[in-house]
Parts: C-alpha cells; structure tokens; sequence
C-alpha cells in the first residue's frame, strides 16, 4: 500500500458520518453538494487509470457510496468514456441524495444493468461503489460474488471511500473484499484503511478532504493518529556540544540462548545505532566473543546466575532490552526473571513475551512488542481474534499488562491507555524476516536512554524503524535482512 500525502488524524466511520454533516452545515453546504465533490475526486483518480476515451465499469450499490458512485458514471460519460454500470441495488432503496445523483446519470443518457458474472470485454478500469463504510456484518452471498468477478478481472480497480467489503474501522475483511489499485477516501481518513488486512486490499490511498476537512477536524476528535516524522523530530532535538556518552542512556539487550547469540547482537547494534551512548549485552557465555569480535562499540559479558558482575550490570543500566533470542530454557527463565524483577524502564520482546504469558503481571514502566502470534498468547487468544481487532487487541493487552503496547503488523498500533490509537503506516513486505524485531526492540530501548517516554519512544520507533526498512526496499524487498537496516536507521535518527 502507498501512503502518500495522509492526514495525521484518523477516525472510525460513525465518526465521520457525525461531524460530516456538521461540518457541512458550517460550510453552508449541502450532503449532496458533498456527493457531487465526492464523486469528482473519485473522478479526477480514475482519469489516471484510464486512457482517453476508454471504457469505464462503474459498479453502484444501495446506499450514499452508490451515490458516488453515480455521479462518477456521469461525469466520465460527459467527458467521452464509454460507461457501463452496474446497479446492484433496487432504485426504490436509495437514499433521497443517492436517488438525484442515479436521476441525474440517467439525465445524461445513462443506462443501468444488474450486475454480471463476467466483466465485459473491452473494460479498462473498474469503479467500486458497491459497499462503503457503514458495512459492520459479513457480505452477502450476491454481493460477495459481484466482488468475486471483479477481482478476477484482472483490470485496475478504483475504491471509493473503501474497498468493498473492507472493514472502514478495523481494517477486517468481512467475508469479501474488493481488491482495488487506488481507494480515494473523503473527508476524514478512516483508520481501518491503514492497518490489518488493508494492506492487500486498498493499493495506493488518497485522501480527499472534499473543502471541509479543516472544519471536520476541528469538530470531530480523532480516534487514532498516524505517527510521522514531524514528531520524530520534535522527540528527538539536535545534542548539546558539550554531551558524553553518559547523557544518551545506558542500555542493557539481555538474551542469546544458545544458538540464538545473533538476535541479541542485532538488538544491542540497532541500540548503537539509534544513538545510545553505552550499550551492553548479557548472554550466554558461548557468544561473548562471536559479539566483541564484530561490534567492539558493544560490551558483552556472559550471564550466570551467580554472578556478581551480572546484577550489577542489571543495575548499571538505565533500560533494559529484554527478550530477543532469550528461549525459554531454564538459562533464559533465570535471566528474564532476574531482569524483569528489577524497577528500570523496559522493552520485552520475543520470548520475554511467551514467558510474561505464562506468568502475567502488570508494569507501567514497560513497552511490549508483541507480533499477533505473540498477543495470542499473551491475551490466551487466535490470532484470528487479534487481526478481527487490532485497536481492541492493543487496547486489551494494556489493560491486562500496563505500560506501553506496540502491536506489529502491516500498520503497527501502539497504545498507553490514556491517549489515542497511534498507527504507523510505514512499512513493507520485505520486513517479514528473522531479526527485524529484534532491530525494533533496540530502536526503542535506545530512545527510551535518550529521554523520550515510553510512549514517545514506541511512536518514534515503530516509524524510524518501518521508514528505515522502506529506504532499504527502494533496492528491492525480496532479500532484505534486518541488519541491512542499520545505515538507514543512523540517517532517520538524525532527520531534521
């Protein structure tokens, strides 16, 4: 999914819906002035997709969406397209503004089919009207197969407002959704377009504020906000002259069970990388050299139970990254329970995560990265339950664990269960490799020995980390491993 150019806030659909209507009674505007503003920002896309004089499918349901969806027809139709619609809607059940724009195509020497089930020959671009954002239960079956023939059409899709059949606020497909190369959404942007299985299903996402959006934004709250760079920036202002090493955090990575020594040395290098000031690693013994030998900026020590040195690093540091290659051995049991019966600002991560499952306990001083594996477990869940609701899952995990929660996915979610949703729109398919979170873990522990709070330091993060990823697929995502993150990392870290 591209995202260019989105408002920072996000909103739930009932939302828009709301403060739509007062923001266009401010403006002294119409509902149907705002369809016909609708349907000419849908229209101005589609004229990228398709070539003069081409011909344009345009399918319409039940509702406003449909309404759009007609004064799109029209206006292609007064601009030398060949239209086909399709009304998948008895006429009667449209709403009173939906009823004008069909009135109006049909003054334009429009015609209207029921919808088939195969897209003629010839079509060039495919305009989804079917379904908009009130959606809530699953499609129905005549629907699901309208949706079906279309994305096996193999012709480039506009959605309106949202794929059909696409969830507009927890970005959940309802049984059946359109596959669309552009979604051009209005007025306020909805939050399940930019998380969860949205991904797949939006394509290029623009937004269309239709001339009250500033209104809209002024009367509405939001309910999530999209993490940018304006507040990486603001989090992290440029050093003093006069700064040493111990002004940046000290931040302890603990883990590396055997086998597993790379996790916590990518952990404790992305630390070092994002700009902590001293960095060390507790891990087993057998990786204490492998570690030195290749970063020597990172100070290593191997970890036994009885070790004096080892508590001692434990109350040496200012954060500690816990988690990353840690098992679930009695050696990792011992390390997670020393470190996490400490009082010092944490992130766990990995298997810190499947150990906190097993035994759960509440901290305000903690961020927890889980992937929807990772929060099955943790809230005794599927997966299935977490992806049906990522902002309810992000929610649910706080409240049972505390502190800061960052769900990981396409459109990362993080939450401190006072303020609003933050998603995090960067990000690629080249990411779903070993180790990028374990890169994460150590963006994050370092901004966190930098002064930044926890919420602040998930936010930054989570964003500093997926643009890292998406500078590094400007090369191409197939093949991208998680240390090839790290020359990006320095750069963003030092973004003005």
């Amino acid at each position: 999914m591209h995202k260019h150019h989105l408002p920072e806030l996000l909103y739930r659909s009932e939302q828009v819906r709301h403060g739509e209507r007062l923001a266009a009674k401010a403006s002294r505007l119409s509902m149907y002035q705002l369809m016909e503003r609708a349907g000419a920002a849908a229209y101005e896309n589609l004229v990228q997709l398709c070539p003069p004089s081409g011909h344009v499918l345009v399918g319409c349901g039940g509702g406003n969406n449909g309404g759009d969806g007609y004064v799109v027809a029209r206006l292609a139709r007064l601009a030398g397209y060949q239209v086909t619609l399709w009304q998948a809607a008895a006429v009667e059940t449209l709403p009173p503004d939906a009823r004008r724009a069909y009135e109006s195509w049909l003054a334009v020497g429009g015609t209207c089919s029921a919808p088939q089930l195969h897209v003629p020959e010839g079509i060039d671009v495919i305009v989804d009207a079917l379904l908009g954002t009130g959606l809530s239960g699953t499609v129905r079956s005549d629907m699901a197969t309208v949706i079906q023939t279309i994305n096996g059409a193999e012709v480039p899709v506009l959605a309106i407002d949202v794929p059909s059949g696409l969830c507009a606020d927890r970005g959940v497909v309802l049984g059946d959704a359109v596959v669309a190369d552009i979604t051009v959404t209005f007025i306020g942007c909805k939050q399940g377009l930019v998380t969860g299985h949205a991904a797949d299903y939006v394509g290029q996402l623009v937004f269309a504020g239709l001339g009250i959006a500033d209104e809209f934004e002024s009367i509405q709250p939001a309910s999530s906000i999209r993490i940018n760079k304006a507040m990486v920036v603001q989090a992290l202002p440029a050093r003093r002259r006069c700064a040493h090493k111990g002004d940046h955090g000290r931040i302890l990575c603990a883990g590396g069970d055997l086998g597993m020594g790379g996790a916590i040395r990518l952990a404790a290098e992305a630390a070092l990388r994002s700009g902590a000031g001293l960095t060390a690693v507790l891990t087993q013994p057998d990786n204490v050299l492998a570690i030195n030998a290749a970063v020597p900026e990172i100070m290593a020590r191997g970890w036994q139970d009885k070790s004096a040195e080892s508590r001692e690093k434990i109350q040496w540091a200012d954060v500690i990254v816990l988690g990353p290659g840690l098992g679930q051995s009695n050696w990792g049991r011992t390390l997670y329970d020393q470190c996490s019966g400490c009082d010092k600002p944490m992130v766990l991560d990995a298997d810190g995560l499947n150990l906190l499952a097993l035994s759960p306990d509440y901290k305000n001083n903690r961020i927890i990265t889980p992937h929807p594996g990772e929060a099955a477990r943790l809230l005794d869940c599927s997966v299935a339950d977490i992806e049906h609701d990522r902002f309810a899952a992000a929610k649910a995990l706080q409240l049972k664990y505390g502190g800061v929660v960052l769900l990981k996915g396409a459109g990362t979610i993080v939450y401190d269960g006072t303020s609003a949703f933050s998603v995090c729109v960067a990000g690629n398919p080249g990411m779903a490799t070993g180790g990028m979170g374990d890169v994460l873990s150590g963006v994050i522990g370092a901004l966190l020995g930098q002064g930044l709070s926890l919420l602040q330091a998930a936010q930054v993060g989570s964003w500093i980390h997926a643009t890292a990823a998406d500078c590094c697929a400007q090369a191409g995502e197939r093949g991208m491993v998680a240390s090839d993150l790290f020359p990006f990392i320095r750069k963003l870290v030092n973004s003005r």
